[in-house]
């Protein structure tokens, strides 16, 4: 099942976040897996424009999991959220290999594209 607020947003302006557009794309051996659900205002603040990133740099659709989240009781439930400790979402995790090397949680002073290839950025530079 895929989330709506990762359809990607049109506007979106790819010159403008070039930077974050290079780093991605230089990845491709990267799985990202989202959680958000559609009901959430944050969600639908922050992945519409994370999924344009994604598109911009050219990520296949199957290096991109998508688990809808919904509430229950005041507990996020899902695929996979207590497997990952999923309490805020959106949530992005970065994979490599099966392993984190870059995560998203909720919400931040800058876009959701931007955190990660930060990120990704600093994990290049210590490797």
């Amino acid at each position: 099942m895929s989330l709506e607020t990762m359809e990607p947003t049109p506007t979106w302006d790819s010159d403008a976040h070039g930077d974050t557009v290079e780093t991605l794309a230089a990845h491709d051996d990267l799985t990202y897996r989202v959680w958000g659900g559609d009901w959430c205002k944050d969600c639908r603040a922050v992945l519409p424009d994370f999924a344009a990133a994604l598109d911009a740099a050219g990520v296949p659709e199957d290096r991109i999991e998508q688990y809808p989240v919904e509430r229950e009781d005041g507990e996020k439930v899902g695929p996979k959220v207590e497997e990952y400790g999923i309490e805020l979402i959106p949530t992005i995790i970065v994979e490599r290999n099966g392993d984190e090397v870059a995560r998203f949680v909720e919400s931040a002073d800058r876009p959701a594209a931007a955190v990660i290839a930060d990120q990704l950025d600093e994990l290049d530079a210590t490797a």
